[in-house]
């Protein structure tokens, strides 16, 4: 069933016109440089010349064919080249954004971190008021953060 598909047949066809100008070529020159005395077939062809003229007239068509297969197998190839580009920038520009955006949790998480061990050896060194104040309102900003990260793992896992 492999060979019915449709890049097998048109594959198949695009070597037609090159093939069908190569068999013209040769009925050209078979019938321009030789005569009955050569090969006794050309006797059952009525006006070999006038045959010539008509296989040189397809053969041109042949080639016209021929040179639009060529130009749109390019132009696809060429297309399917830059599409390839396209996909590789988008992902290095997806990879690049995810590298971001890791290093922007990496930072807000080290802030966070610093921001909590402060106010955690103020209140250490000082346990005054304000910095118990501190230590709480870093403890919210880690549990904060908590919420953040459980969020962000429950949506990853869907």
């Amino acid at each position: 069933m492999g060979l019915f598909t449709r890049p097998v047949w048109l594959n198949f066809l695009s070597l037609l016109p090159a093939t069908t100008l190569a068999v013209l070529t040769l009925a050209i020159a078979f019938l321009r440089f030789y005569d009955v005395q050569d090969f006794p077939l050309l006797g059952f062809i009525a006006q070999p010349r006038l045959w010539s003229n008509r296989f040189t007239v397809a053969a041109l068509l042949a080639t016209l064919a021929n040179f639009g297969v060529e130009w749109n197998r390019r132009n696809r190839e060429t297309n399917r080249l830059a599409e390839a580009r396209e996909r590789e920038a988008r992902r290095d520009r997806e990879a690049a954004e995810r590298e971001a955006e890791a290093r922007e949790r990496e930072t807000r998480r080290d802030r966070c971190q610093i921001r909590c061990l402060a106010a955690q050896i103020r209140h250490q060194l000082d346990p005054t008021n304000d910095h118990r104040q501190a230590l709480a309102l870093a403890l919210a900003q880690l549990e904060e953060y908590q919420q953040v990260l459980d969020r962000d793992s429950a949506q990853d896992s869907i």
